[in-house]
């Protein structure tokens, strides 16, 4: 069996200006996760979605390399997003930029973590560099 190599891209988005309702349309949020995960050329594996009492959503899909997921506040116009994939032949930022388009963002603020980098002394670390943007 051969070992996976521990490096790893996870992405942190805080996407502001979203459309409402659109963050509490739990079967649009499905179909935008789904279409996101094969878009950034992403295996799924599993899907679920929580909505939340009164408002609010949580969503989850793993995929071969990792995970997306989503955690919507539409009062606020809020999107939290995370995207990490280990690997390589997947393409994540594509992913992030279909989630960002289809909820409507009109700001994200993006953190681009590199994890599970070994040091000299065998122990793991991460990276980070941060940017905004406004999406396409």
């Amino acid at each position: 069996m051969r070992s996976m190599d521990t490096r790893g891209l996870h992405y942190i988005v805080e996407a502001s200006g979203c459309d409402p309702q659109i963050l509490e349309d739990v079967n649009k949020l499905k179909e935008i996760l789904i279409n996101a995960a094969k878009v950034g050329k992403m295996d799924i594996r599993s899907v679920h979605l929580y909505k939340f009492s009164p408002r609010g959503i949580s969503g989850l899909v793993i995929v071969s390399s990792s995970h997306i997921s989503i955690h919507t506040w539409p009062e606020h116009g809020y999107a939290a997003i995370d995207v990490y994939i280990c690997g390589q032949g997947s393409n994540p930022e594509e992913a992030i930029q279909y989630i960002l388009q289809s909820i409507k963002a009109k700001h994200a603020h993006i953190t681009e973590i590199e994890r599970g980098i070994m040091d000299e002394e065998g122990l793991y670390t991460h990276t980070i560099l941060s940017w905004d943007e406004i999406p396409k």
